[in-house]
């Protein structure tokens, strides 16, 4: 584990998790730092969302240690809450209500009421350019825009770390470019962290870190020059490929 010169928000150490006989995590260390955006990379089936349902305390490792911000779910799991931000690979917004209703519904949910809660969500609005969404029936926008507003909800509470599991699964070309421009400007104008997990490789070669997970194992950590460095590879792909054994974007057997 390469340990980050910024103060950490998260720090995964030993963590193992089974189900059953199937290993998903063995033994996965990692830490991110102060608005640092990290991707984590691996094809599907590595283990990704079963690490990001450990950090949003979703499931507690088989054995490991996490912490967040200084805390541990055991002991604290209010003060962590209240500092992430989650945006699951499956959707979550109810589709027949507005945007508006919709962020307003999940600021309350944070005890975002009146005035601040109105402040609120003009930052996020403006923050994803939404702004002629807000009244429009989630259900009726694109798959981008969906995801648009749920990293918007996700904001809301000024969270220090973001996790993003696979947020481009369904979205075209074009918007999972958008989305990635979104990213750096959450990252770089609100320092807020970001953990992105995605088995597409052009989608984290500009993070400042990258940590390669397959078979529930890291394989590699660094920057993507040190990981193109480390193995001779002319570009970020074909280091994942020779780093991690995986072919990227494509389901294992």
């Amino acid at each position: 584990m390469i340990k980050t010169n910024r103060p950490t928000v998260l720090q995964f150490s030993e963590i193992r998790k089974s189900y059953g006989r199937t290993v998903a995590l063995d033994g996965v260390s990692l830490a991110i730092g102060e608005a640092e955006l990290v991707g984590l990379l691996g094809p599907n089936g590595a283990g990704k969302s079963t690490l990001f349902q450990v950090a949003s305390g979703l499931f507690a490792p088989d054995s490991g240690t996490l912490n967040l911000f200084g805390h541990s779910y055991l002991q604290d799991a209010h003060q962590i809450l209240s500092q992430l931000g989650v945006v699951f690979q499956a959707r979550s917004l109810d589709l027949e209500m507005t945007v508006r209703a919709n962020l307003k519904f999940h600021g309350g949910l944070f005890g975002l009421f009146g005035e601040r809660l109105k402040k609120r969500i003009n930052a996020v609005v403006d923050l994803m350019e939404i702004d002629e969404l807000l009244d429009k029936p989630v259900g009726t926008l694109s798959g981008g825009n969906q995801r648009r507003v749920e990293i918007a909800r996700a904001m809301l509470s000024e969270p220090k770390l973001l996790l993003l599991d696979e947020p481009s699964v369904g979205l075209d070309t074009v918007s999972r470019l958008r989305l990635v421009a979104h990213m750096h400007k959450i990252g770089g104008e609100h320092g807020t962290a970001i953990l992105w997990a995605t088995h597409i490789v052009d989608e984290v070669q500009n993070a400042d870190r990258i940590a390669i997970l397959n078979r529930g194992r890291i394989f590699a950590e660094g920057s993507p020059a040190a990981l193109m460095t480390q193995c001779g590879a002319a570009n970020l792909t074909d280091a994942y490929v020779s780093l991690s054994g995986a072919n990227p974007g494509v389901e294992p057997e």
